[in-house]
């Protein structure tokens, strides 16, 4: 998988997959239509793909899922703002994929920070597995923060 930077003839795409996506939260404990802002705006997403926030997660030539991130090089970490991955391609590691895609891609990000709905036990469960330690909790939202072990070494290096 790599990700790369969309642009706006992949909205429509990508928000045809972000409705599919986000749709089966039902399944985790989400309400019906208990999505996050946006998620079927192609407008919104045409202005993440501007600012150039949105990311396609490729594998070969297909659109597997996306992105969009939010790196911060004054305090040299990276916001997860959303990740998602077409409902057809669930539960084959392409989430897992697509997060170490991420990782690798911003080796400079001393942290990578992420929220996600307290109620989706889905996505809790995953980042957990991922390494992603709760930073906080609050207004109904669990804040993640995992380390980059490559920065942090990095780093040591040229101190050394």
């Amino acid at each position: 998988m790599v990700i790369v930077e969309a642009e706006a003839n992949h909205v429509e795409k990508i928000v045809d997959m972000s409705i599919r996506a986000f749709e089966t939260d039902v399944n985790v404990g989400g309400a019906k239509g208990d999505c996050p802002p946006g998620f079927d705006s192609v407008e919104w997403h045409k202005q993440m793909a501007r600012e150039g926030h949105l990311y396609r997660a490729m594998i070969r030539k297909d659109l597997v899922g996306a992105a969009i991130l939010f790196p911060n090089e004054t305090k040299n970490s990276m916001y997860i703002g959303r990740i998602f991955i077409d409902s057809t391609y669930h539960r084959k590691g392409y989430g897992i994929r697509l997060i170490e895609c991420i990782e690798k891609n911003f080796p400079c990000a001393a942290e990578f920070d992420l929220d996600t709905p307290s109620w989706n036990e889905r996505t809790n469960a995953f980042y957990k597995r991922l390494g992603y330690r709760i930073i906080k909790i609050e207004d109904g939202f669990v804040f993640y923060r995992k380390k980059n072990r490559k920065s942090e070494s990095n780093i040591a290096q040229n101190f050394t």
